[in-house]
Formats: C-alpha cells, structure tokens, sequence
C-alpha cells in the first residue's frame, strides 16, 4: 500500500463571492492594483481550472485560486496577525485563582490519576479593551489546566455549570487572591434551582448516547458513566442543602466499581433512576432561589475590571 497522503479535496468557490486578488490585474487596457476587490462570476467545475472576476469598473479576467483569496476571509486573517502582540503576553501570570479538581478532589483518585487544574484570570485592562481582546480560555494539554477568562467563569457559573460550579467548592485551591477569595466566599449566590436543569438534563442525555453505545458496540465509557452518576449526586445534595459537594468518598467504593467495569449497566441504571426521583422530590423542597444572583456576579465583574485597570494604571 502507498505512503502518499491523500490530497485533500480545494473546496471551490461559489459564484457571487467577493474576493480580493493577490497580484496586479490586468485586463485589455486596464491593470488593477494586487488587493483590488472582485467579484466570482463564474466557477470552474474542479479546481485544477480558473475562476472568472469581475471587478467594480466592469472588467473581467481569469485568476487562477492562487491568484485571490476570500475577502471575508482575508478580513480576519488581518485583524488576527494585527492582533499579534497578545503574544508577546503571558495571560498565565493573570491567573487569580487555581484549584484541583477531578478525581483528586472528588476522592476517586488511584495510583497514577491526573491532576487536572481549573482556574480563573482576569488579564490587563489594555488588553481587555483592545480591538483584538482576549482568549475566553486559557488550555495547556500537557499539564491538564484550563483557565478561564473571570466573565465567561462568571456566566458559567451562573448557568449552574457543573465544572465551574466544582472550582468554586474544591477543597483543594493552590491559589486565591483577595479578589478570587471574595468570589469563593459568595460562591452561594450562584446556586440556584437551574441545578436541576443543568445537571439532571445533562446527565439524562449523556445516558441515551452511552445506551446507544451499548447496542452499536457492546462497550461504553465506564470512567464517563461514574462520573454521570457522582453529578447526580452532587447535583441532589445541592438542591437539598445549599452547597455542592465536591469530595463524594462516601460513595467510593461504588463509584469505582462502575468504573471499572465491574458493575452491571442494569445495575448502574437502576441507581441512576432513583437519583433522578429522588431529584425530582429534592427540586420540590429545594431552599435555593429560582434563578442565581446576577445582579451581583455583575456588580462583581465590574468592581474586578475597575481594580485591574487601576492596578496597571490604565
């Protein structure tokens, strides 16, 4: 069998797209300056032939797909590489609050597990109001961390996100500045009877697609299912008494049964099932408030970006 990749099929373009050309026209009489916006008027069949451009003066020529280059396309490749200096900044350094969460903070953990970092960082306010902006989130594969930009932290939590939610609840924080600090200790404000939305929805949808898992390939994500059943439980004891539980050692021994296979997925379902009602019942009697405090996660936000821009002296 050949090495060769395989080439990857030049997606054409239809008639009716702007384009900008990226060498000088010429046409009979006229030369157009490279830039100069066209028109497609005509696409080839394949992308081995040339396109047919008109240009605003009403002359046409033949480019080859090498010879121009999609206008909107062209747009943002420019305000991306204007927007270069971001990197010459390390958004790391902004990070106000760091904490474990995952197996290690639930109490699953086993020899060898991840230690996965979640966290939030307010970044410069220069930089914050530049045309360009900021990252919603900053990744780092290798070392499993993940921060994220404080208003989309702010939104998720608002939203009952149940990986944020979780950050604000660890017990494990590696890193808390006054700021972030405040933000933990108000960490109630964003509880709000959306849980049961959020948590028993996800949870509920999650499960169709591993039952279907199930009847295509005799085989599921049982790690994925564990970690379904301890957001059900999370998920109750927060409709119930006002906090989320993060550690759920309680459960240990079960949890990880699942997730090693050795449990029945009968077995696992029937559980599951009886968390749902038992949700159901919780959400009737739950103390937490319809919806969360926006208001002041706004308030917040707002006294966070004042302080950032104070702080460099904007």
């Amino acid at each position: 069998m050949s090495n060769e990749r395989p080439l990857r099929p030049e997606l054409l373009v239809p008639q009716g797209t702007q384009v900008v050309s990226r060498v000088e026209v010429r046409a009979g009489d006229a030369t157009l300056p490279r830039g100069a916006v066209g028109v497609v008027v005509d696409a080839p069949v394949d992308a081995t032939h040339a396109y047919r451009v008109r240009f605003p003066d009403g002359t046409e020529t033949s480019l080859r797909r090498s010879e121009f280059s999609i206008r909107r396309s062209q747009l943002r490749a420019d305000l991306q590489a204007a927007g270069a200096p971001l990197d010459e900044h390390d958004l790391s350094s902004c990070v106000i609050f760091r904490c474990v969460i995952g197996s290690r903070a639930y109490g699953l953990d086993e020899p060898g597990s991840d230690t996965d970092r979640r966290g939030i960082y307010l970044p410069p306010a220069e930089l914050q109001w530049s045309l360009f902006g900021v990252p919603e989130q900053l990744e780092n594969d290798d070392t499993q961390e993940c921060y994220w930009e404080l208003q989309k932290f702010l939104k998720l939590a608002l939203q009952a996100n149940p990986n944020v939610l979780e950050c604000l609840y660890s017990p494990l924080v590696e890193l808390a500045t006054p700021l972030a600090q405040e933000l933990v200790d108000r960490r109630r404000a964003f509880l709000s009877r959306l849980v049961y939305q959020t948590y028993s929805g996800y949870v509920m949808s999650q499960f169709r697609r591993l039952e279907q898992d199930l009847r295509t390939r005799g085989s599921c994500k049982w790690k994925h299912v564990m970690h379904l059943v301890r957001l059900l439980l999370s998920g109750l004891t927060a409709l119930r008494e006002g906090h989320v539980p993060v550690r759920v050692v309680e459960h240990r021994d079960r949890l990880l049964a699942i997730r090693r296979g050795e449990t029945t997925w009968e077995d696992v379902n029937v559980w599951r099932l009886a968390l749902h009602r038992e949700f159901d019942a919780a959400l009737a009697g739950s103390p937490l408030p319809e919806r969360p405090d926006f208001a002041g996660a706004n308030d917040f936000l707002v006294r966070a970006r004042r302080f950032r821009a104070l702080e460099h002296g904007s």
